[in-house]
């Protein structure tokens, strides 16, 4: 199963083939900057500045900063035009080649079934440090990133991808014997894809019908979230990629955090108003959690601010002090959706993992069964892992 996470949608079909989806949006354009000085806060009727509606960022910034624009912290207007026009022909092209290989078959899901943002006017989301690229890792944060890679390589060494050299088999080198390591336990536990399917956990999380957690930015073909008040309560629902979507509650009464022996999948938020901004503090992550490399003592500071009508300011700090040298923040603008348009909103339900899944494994054991007879391959030697069509070639990275 390949991940072309397609983001929220209000209207879903999804079969064990493919993924259609569509939402009603207020517009098509990048969203405004934000001016300097907001617009008075819109009120809930308790008197509380009102963040509710379903939200989403409606163009496309990489996380990080791609070292061609160095110190450049905008596109230009001219760059945003060429990069949507290289992004649209990178999406749609056709590059199956002999039938039956990998190639030819990685691309689940062509530009009939995807939709793409515009590219955003920044060149990153992250906004501090000012190289726009993620602050350095400890050197221990280094020690498990390197152990994870290597071992991840070591079950692709074997393979077309590392063969022709992709981009996803980078310090690795192509050796046709199946690997050595390929019943190894993962260095911890295992969060994103490895080349093997002996149990479920072998998957990402996505995978398993899993979430990928906080923080979300979403992805290139978008992802939404529903804020919803009421007095000295806020729930915020997530929608993301195809249907690993979920609900936080945001605790607004004072309390402290749960005792640190409590972990969480999204954390554990506590929040207070300054101002007109939501101030949100969220900390007692679950280790079978990632992001970026950082697991239970991942911390967040977040700040939701509404900016007028249709718009919506969300500013993260990320802090992890046994994974990077220093904190890091993440900017983003969201768009207000139509409420009359979209009334009808389901709660979001993974359903392809939950079929793709049993699938992958079952026809991991039938590899095994034929090589066993003679009639195949070594599963070794194929890629069931990486999804590395197009990803050598964006514009963007």
């Amino acid at each position: 199963m390949r991940d072309r996470f397609s983001g929220l949608m209000l209207t879903v079909a999804i079969a064990a083939a493919g993924v259609s989806v569509s939402i009603t949006r207020t517009s098509a354009q990048a969203p405004a900057a934000s001016v300097t000085a907001p617009a008075p806060a819109l009120k809930t009727p308790w008197s509380e500045p009102d963040l509710q509606g379903i939200w989403t960022d409606e163009t496309d910034t990489p996380l990080q900063r791609s070292p061609k624009y160095a110190t450049q912290e905008f596109f230009t207007d001219a760059q945003r035009a060429e990069l949507d026009k290289e992004r649209s022909a990178l999406l749609r092209r056709d590059r199956r080649v002999e039938r039956g290989t990998e190639l030819d078959v990685a691309g689940a899901y062509n530009a009939l079934f995807m939709s793409q943002k515009r590219t955003g006017a920044r060149t990153s989301m992250i906004a501090d440090p000012p190289n726009g690229r993620i602050p350095q890792l400890m050197p221990e944060a280094q020690k498990i990133a390197a152990a994870e890679r290597e071992f991840r390589l070591a079950l692709l060494l074997s393979t077309e991808t590392c063969k022709t050299k992709s981009v996803a088999c980078t310090g690795g080198k192509y050796d046709p014997t199946p690997s050595p390591r390929l019943a190894d336990l993962p260095p911890r536990y295992n969060t994103a894809r490895m080349n093997r399917h002996d149990g479920s956990e072998d998957g990402s999380l996505p995978d398993r019908c899993l979430t990928g957690g906080l923080p979300e930015f979403g992805a290139a073909t978008g992802s939404f979230r529903r804020i919803v008040q009421t007095p000295g309560g806020i729930s915020i629902f997530y929608d993301v990629g195809q249907g690993q979507g979920w609900q936080r509650n945001i605790v607004m009464d004072g309390r402290p955090h749960l005792p640190a022996s409590i972990r969480q999948w999204y954390g554990d938020s506590r929040g207070h108003w300054e101002g007109n901004t939501l101030v949100i503090d969220v900390t007692n992550f679950s280790p079978k959690t990632d992001f970026q490399g950082s697991r239970e003592n991942l911390h967040l500071v977040e700040r939701w601010t509404r900016t007028g009508p249709t718009s919506l300011d969300y500013v993260v700090t990320i802090e992890d002090p046994t994974v990077w040298t220093r904190p890091w923040t993440v900017k983003q603008e969201f768009t207000k959706q139509s409420d009359a348009e979209n009334r009808l909103y389901y709660e979001p339900r993974c359903i392809e993992g939950n079929y793709g899944l049993p699938g992958l494994m079952r026809g991991a054991r039938v590899e095994e069964f034929a090589f066993a007879e003679g009639r195949g391959p070594h599963p070794a030697t194929k890629d069931n892992a990486t999804d590395f069509v197009g990803v050598e070639d964006d514009p963007l990275q």
